[in-house]
């Protein structure tokens, strides 16, 4: 009878145990999430509830498990003492990264209410998710090696390879020198301020969006929805454009080609009731002016505002859609038209008479026919 209970107790002892525990954390996380509304820290460290139980539980049953006098565990006493060591090593570094999450999310969270600029927003947003990253590539690499260290075969390779650090450093500098170079350009962005998450940017020729930053690649959402990853070393040694550094407000311009007969005051008056109704246009400034001529044309240039890339573009969008149809309704004469093409003539012209023939000959005129001779 003692043979069954023990083990029950040992092992159902750990598991209430730590089932009471991750309640009673929880219950405490509750009320304080609800007495400090000002910060989410305790409701996100309530993510922390899995992580934690598991690793309660895996130290008490690493503490406990010879107690229950199983011949198995007699037989295998190692082996399981090694591999509950294994998981709770590896349950303790993820409540670390959880822990650890939770605190930086919660800080940002905390900046992000307090703040109104948005590029100072992206530049932390794009900082705390650097630091999250480095944070669990530490703890993650600190828990392989304590994982590695246990194993007897290993402490002895361990302590052979220190012998030869300086040689493994070289070789190992050497083969991962592209790595080191992103994972350095990654902090370089990150604590530089070259490049936000939330950026519009001009890469290769290819307008995005910056959507995510890793130690090592950058990917950037295009306008129709593809991804573009890229080197984090490609922002730190080739120019780009970053369309939202330093305010994300935006001028844009269109540009017209008309015949040179063009009503140029009557399409101020249009652009202004165009960008009136326009929902995109902030308000901020606006113009229209000849800026070039040719002899066929001239070049008429709108310029207008927005508060960002994509209603700059959209505002563009609308001005050339509705200036150019307007044109086309009331002002027809006013297009570029090819120069062999009839003309139009504005509303309330006419054509002049033409000249009337005279018998006198012009000065050098030969009615003698030409004979293509001398």
């Amino acid at each position: 009878m003692e043979n069954v209970l023990r083990p029950l107790i040992v092992v159902g002892g750990s598991v209430v145990i730590t089932l009471l525990v991750g309640w009673l954390v929880d219950l405490l996380l509750r009320r304080a999430d609800r007495r400090h509304h000002e910060t989410p820290l305790w409701g996100l460290l309530r993510r922390c509830r899995i992580p934690l139980q598991l690793t309660l539980c895996t130290a008490l049953l690493r503490g406990t498990y010879t107690h229950t006098r199983l011949e198995l565990v007699k037989d295998h006493r190692t082996g399981i003492g090694q591999v509950l060591t294994l998981v709770l090593i590896g349950t303790s570094a993820w409540l670390m990264v959880r822990i650890a999450t939770a605190v930086v999310d919660s800080l940002y969270a905390r900046y992000a209410a307090s703040t109104r600029d948005p590029a100072r927003v992206r530049r932390v947003r794009t900082q705390v998710t650097l630091i999250q990253r480095v944070v669990t590539a530490v703890v993650a690499t600190v828990a392989v090696g304590a994982m590695l260290l246990t194993f007897p075969a290993m402490r002895t390779f361990g302590t052979s390879m220190l012998a030869s650090a300086g040689v493994l450093g070289i070789v190992a500098g050497i083969a991962a020198q592209s790595t080191l170079g992103n994972l350095f350009a990654g902090l370089q962005i990150a604590f530089g301020d070259m490049v936000r998450i939330g950026d519009t940017v001009v890469v290769d020729g290819e307008w995005g969006t910056i959507e995510e930053i890793t130690l090592t690649f950058l990917a950037v959402r295009t306008w129709d929805e593809r991804r573009i990853t890229m080197p984090v070393s490609y922002f730190t040694s080739k120019p780009f454009e970053n369309w939202s550094r330093g305010g994300a407000q935006m001028t844009g311009s269109v540009f017209f080609h008309l015949d040179h007969s063009a009503p140029v005051a009557a399409m101020r008056e249009q652009l202004r009731d165009i960008l009136g109704e326009c929902a995109a246009w902030d308000g901020r400034n606006w113009s229209l002016a000849v800026t070039d001529s040719t002899p066929s044309t001239i070049q008429v240039r709108a310029v207008v505002t927005a508060k960002d890339a994509d209603d700059i573009w959209t505002v563009r969008c609308a001005v050339r859609e509705q200036l150019i149809g307007w044109l086309r309704d009331h002002h027809p004469y006013a297009l570029p038209r090819i120069a062999t093409a009839p003309a139009a003539l504005p509303p309330g012209a006419e054509w002049p008479d033409p000249p009337r023939p005279t018998d006198e000959k012009p000065t050098g005129w030969d009615r003698s026919p030409r004979t293509g001779r001398g």
